[in-house]
């Protein structure tokens, strides 16, 4: 006959604590990994939040010592798939929940390996190489999020030039980590 399960035996403020440090140990690992998995980045923010706040809800069930990326990961990819159902009638190019399986496995691969830093790194220095007002233009289509509209007035050209030209920066900045990846998985 089994025994019900004990609560933790670990002081509430020990606990605390630990989840705090390992949340904060493995924060931008899986800020990553919703990145990966939702293509808006204020969605991907609004997911790793209610995603931390179901973690600390949860946490006197994870046990202390075994994997917590991966149990928060698997929280994460709960939280969204609780945002693709919520925002399913809006979005109009929905990918299916096994497609968004394959994609969660290849970033949980990609965040363990280490390959989203090094793309992150090799970005940054592809960014730092483009000239002021291409920086200018990417930063705020993507930090940003100006619509194509607004980056056209504030850069004074059309809005087919801007398109255009983000396609350009776009397959060049894409081309630029590739090779820069490529040659810093090669240098030892």
């Amino acid at each position: 006959m089994s025994t019900p399960s004990t609560p933790n035996p670990t002081p509430p403020e020990d606990r605390t604590e630990a989840f705090l440090r390992l949340l904060t140990q493995h924060d931008r690992q899986l800020a990553l990994y919703v990145t990966g998995l939702v293509p808006a980045a204020q969605d991907a923010q609004d997911i790793l939040q209610e995603g931390k706040v179901v973690m600390w809800r949860c946490f006197d069930r994870f046990e202390l010592g075994t994997n917590f990326p991966a149990w928060a990961r698997k929280i994460l990819f709960h939280q969204v798939i609780a945002h693709r159902r919520r925002v399913k009638k809006e979005n109009t190019e929905a990918i299916g929940e096994r497609a968004l399986e394959l994609l969660s496995d290849e970033a949980e691969s990609a965040t363990t390996e280490g390959r989203w830093v090094a793309r992150e790194q090799a970005l940054a220095q592809c960014l730092a190489k483009l000239n002021a007002d291409h920086r200018n233009i990417i930063q705020m289509r993507y930090r940003d999020e100006a619509s194509i509209d607004r980056i056209a007035r504030a850069v004074e050209r059309t809005e087919t030039a801007v398109y255009r030209l983000l396609s350009r920066l776009r397959q060049n900045l894409y081309q630029c980590v590739e090779r820069t990846s490529q040659t810093q998985t090669q240098t030892p």
